[in-house]
């Protein structure tokens, strides 16, 4: 690996620590008490003002129950699949479609089927969501909006507009998710045909 390489990847643990830290919503108090890693010591190692050694993450991978490359995000070695894991929250499950814990993430998510006197609860929060439906139907409140949405039907809205969505009725959901915590847009490209060319 050239000198270069090796300092970006390094560089990238800090903020790929601190972002799996929140999603697993774990304080640095939690995660010190769990490592036996100082407090000073996780926030410097999440910052980037101490450089990774094998020592630190080692009890951080057991901690978070990963890979220690998932940790680093070792270059790929020729084998072009991704190998994550799915996990469950708030009873969906979700599965990683990409490595990166930064900008936008991509999910599979299996949404299960409406419980009888369930109701949804819209949120606000910061980013921006994007959102395909792969099988059952979805139900997406937005704003004043309550629609459903079939399998082959999307939708793109500001996270910051009250949202919530789940299964329109008693089946599962299954949906593909891109969300942008920062706020990110998706940008999609299209090539117009011969007509629209003329």
């Amino acid at each position: 690996m050239a000198d270069d390489d090796l300092t970006d990847v390094l560089a990238a643990v800090g903020p790929r620590l601190r972002a799996l830290r929140r999603d697993r919503d774990t304080t640095l108090a939690q995660l010190s008490e769990a490592t036996g890693i100082s407090l000073s010591t996780l926030s410097r190692l999440e910052s980037g003002r101490r450089k990774p050694t094998l020592e630190l993450l080692l009890p951080l991978a057991k901690a978070y129950n990963v890979r220690l490359d998932e940790l680093v995000d070792a270059p790929a070695t020729g084998d072009p699949r991704v190998h994550l894991r799915p996990f469950t929250r708030h009873g969906r499950t979700f599965m990683p479609l990409a490595r990166h814990l930064g900008g936008l993430q991509a999910y599979k998510e299996i949404i299960p089927g409406q419980r009888p006197g369930e109701r949804l609860e819209q949120q606000v929060h910061e980013g921006y969501d994007w959102l395909y439906v792969l099988s059952g139907r979805l139900r997406l409140l937005l704003g004043e909006h309550d629609l459903v949405l079939t399998p082959g039907e999307a939708a793109e809205f500001d996270t910051r507009v009250p949202h919530a969505f789940g299964s329109a009725g008693p089946q599962p959901v299954e949906i593909l998710t891109l969300f942008g915590a920062q706020g990110e847009r998706m940008h999609v490209r299209a090539h117009p045909t011969a007509r629209e060319a003329d």
